[in-house]
């Protein structure tokens, strides 16, 4: 994929009760590997729109935004040092409100991991540091 600037894309990292809710990615970039929900955002929608939307078509959860947890620029390289991709992706955290996980768009299979899952599985390190931040995030939010 050529791109001439950084895309935006959108993450949402989204809790119900301390599971966090995850997708097994169905395409480049890190294809096959377990990620939050999310994706590009549209013209003419917000972040937190867009990532409610990215949510509910990747897993078929509907979420409640709670704040913004980090921005991460993703960029992937060729042997060479060519840029492939760029994404300048925007992390939020969320709240389950409905629905049950299950593989949508974009996603080969969506589940439900607790604290202890993530052990087992690869991840790219900045999903897990932002994973961890959300979870600080948002029990600083919690009255």
């Amino acid at each position: 994929m050529a791109m001439d600037r950084p895309l935006i894309g959108l993450g949402a990292i989204v809790f119900r009760g301390d599971d966090v809710l995850m997708i097994r990615r169905a395409k480049p970039p890190r294809q096959g590997q377990w990620a939050i929900p999310g994706g590009r955002q549209e013209r003419g929608e917000t972040i937190h729109e867009g990532a409610v939307r990215e949510v509910l078509e990747e897993t078929a959860v509907t979420c409640r935004i709670g704040g913004l947890v980090d921005v991460v620029d993703s960029i992937g390289r060729d042997d060479d040092g060519a840029i492939l991709w760029h994404y300048t992706l925007v992390d939020l955290w969320a709240e389950w409100v409905a629905g049950e996980a299950q593989g949508g768009s974009d996603a080969l299979e969506a589940a439900w991991f607790a604290p202890g899952d993530f052990d087992g599985i690869e991840l790219w390190p900045e999903t897990r540091r932002v994973i961890d931040l959300a979870r600080q995030l948002r029990a600083a939010a919690r009255p």
